[in-house]
């Protein structure tokens, strides 16, 4: 079921949550909403869901239009941040309960709803579970209960929002691989909304950048990681290193320091700003290129076989990051107050122009 989303836009009071947003959502993908909070992504899942109408625009799946369609009409599950399930039911009562409240004509037969019941136990890998109560399980467990309560009405688009949240990491690194396998099984076109860019990048095919009620790119995780359209979405996936400096003819200069980067090089004379992620910044104890720009060691700890070394720009406010491997770090013998050289392996340069929303 694929999902089509013309020039919708959404105000609550004189707040504007989502600004004209347009987006085709292919059959079968799984599809990650990301952006800060206030951005817009859950306002925007809501309106696909039929939970908030659209101030404007159309809602299409499959070309067939539901802007005006109840949330009934447009069979959607929908999986929260904290689980909604049913205290006082079971396990059991918890995912039939979706399929008993049916109108009479439409509902299945009590063993019809048993045999789908347990196999959505063995897809979310919870047999033996069945009678249980929520508050016997943890809360990862809770979680694949409520993605099979959502499973169980055979919803023609699944949409999750923050749905591990509420976890702790470890959990949440296991329910993202779960459910990256699980989709590869069911292939239900899905929507989830994370605020955790490591969770993005695990877990999608296809990544919507959100802020400020816009869509600032989407693309796989690949394109929107290594090829970020604009400043905020370079920012906002993962940690980043600013070089600010002019642009001429092809060369970022900071300092004395000379950066190539050749797609602009017809540029002469632009303020600009080099962005460079920690990993793709090297450091040498003697200067070997017009590359490399002299800095002064502050701080480094390791996080097991990562190396963070925290440096101040020399004759500048500015502070750099890298990450190198504890075999290169020992191999330097960095020490704090030292002098050395960093040299961008791989930079993206903004002008201006870019930096305006």
């Amino acid at each position: 079921m694929s999902i089509q989303i013309k020039n919708v836009s959404k105000t609550f009071g004189t707040f504007q949550a989502l600004k004209n947003i347009n987006l085709d959502i292919p059959d079968g993908k799984l599809v990650a909403l990301l952006g800060p909070s206030g951005s817009g992504k859950t306002t925007l899942l809501r309106v696909i869901a039929g939970l908030e109408a659209a101030d404007e625009g159309t809602i299409l799946f499959d070309g067939d239009d539901l802007t005006d369609a109840h949330v009934s009409n447009r069979e959607v599950g929908f999986v929260f941040q904290h689980y909604a399930l049913f205290k006082h039911m079971t396990v059991l009562e918890n995912i039939a309960f979706g399929l008993k409240v049916r109108k009479k004509r439409d509902r299945p037969s009590a063993s019809a709803i048993k045999e789908k019941v347990n196999e959505l136990l063995q897809l979310v890998k919870l047999e033996g579970f069945a009678e249980r109560y929520p508050s016997q399980l943890s809360g990862g467990q809770r979680q694949r209960v409520a993605l099979a309560r959502a499973l169980a009405v055979e919803p023609r688009i699944l949409l999750l929002d923050e749905p591990f949240g509420a976890l702790d990491a470890k959990v949440r690194k296991e329910l993202r691989r779960w459910l990256r396998k699980l989709h590869d099984e069911v292939h239900i076109t899905s929507v989830f909304v994370t605020h955790d860019q490591e969770e993005a990048l695990d877990v999608a095919d296809q990544i919507v950048v959100m802020n400020e009620g816009k869509i600032e790119q989407m693309g796989t995780p690949d394109e929107v990681y290594d090829h970020p359209a604009s400043p905020f979405v370079y920012d906002f996936l993962g940690n980043v290193n600013l070089f600010r400096g002019r642009l001429n003819h092809g060369k970022l200069s900071v300092g004395s320091a000379h950066l190539e980067v050749p797609e602009h090089f017809d540029a002469t004379n632009i303020e600009a700003v080099g962005y460079v992620r920690p990993h793709h910044l090297s450091i040498e104890k003697v200067k070997q290129s017009k590359g490399s720009i002299p800095a002064i060691v502050i701080f480094s700890h390791s996080v097991g076989p990562v190396v963070y070394i925290e440096m101040r720009l020399q004759d500048s406010e500015e502070y750099v990051e890298a990450e190198i491997s504890k075999e290169d770090f020992s191999s330097l013998d960095l020490k704090k107050g030292e002098i050395v050289y960093v040299h961008p392996k791989k930079v993206k340069v903004f002008v201006p122009e870019d930096f305006v929303i």
